[in-house]
């Protein structure tokens, strides 16, 4: 993520802890795709202003390296484009100890969706950092 750090719009920052450690004693690759998804649907959600977004696609998974407890982890997501019903994200980890890439997700889809599940057109075809699409009521 360092390269690339003036593409990635959207950061947060996860502190390993024993709940998230396989029997290896790093990171359970399951807790980083959790946190990557629900990151991912947030910044949706904040991007199409729905509350209502689903999953649709992650591209290839390779972990290249790891955490271990006690460390923290930072997540990084950035819009790479607009369908008529979807978001398509570029999601980058890094350890923030050890600086060492974790893991690169080229392409994970979200989709906009109603009130019936069905996929619906969100209107917008570029980034905001305005928070006023987030409409809450």
């Amino acid at each position: 993520m360092a390269d690339e750090d003036d593409e990635i719009t959207f950061r947060t920052r996860k502190w390993v802890r024993p709940e998230d450690l396989n029997p290896n004693g790093t990171l359970f690759g399951g807790s980083l795709l959790r946190w990557i998804d629900e990151e991912a649907a947030i910044y949706a959600i904040l991007q199409l202003g729905n509350g209502r977004v689903v999953t649709k696609y992650m591209s290839e998974i390779n972990f290249v390296s790891s955490a271990r407890q006690g460390e923290l982890v930072e997540m990084g997501l950035r819009a790479t484009a607009f369908g008529r019903t979807s978001i398509t994200l570029r999601a980058a980890v890094r350890n923030m100890i050890t600086r060492r890439n974790i893991l690169t997700i080229e392409k994970v889809v979200m989709v906009n969706v109603g009130e019936d599940g069905v996929p619906a057109p969100h209107g917008y075809t570029e980034i905001t950092y305005n928070r006023d699409r987030m409409h809450l009521d």
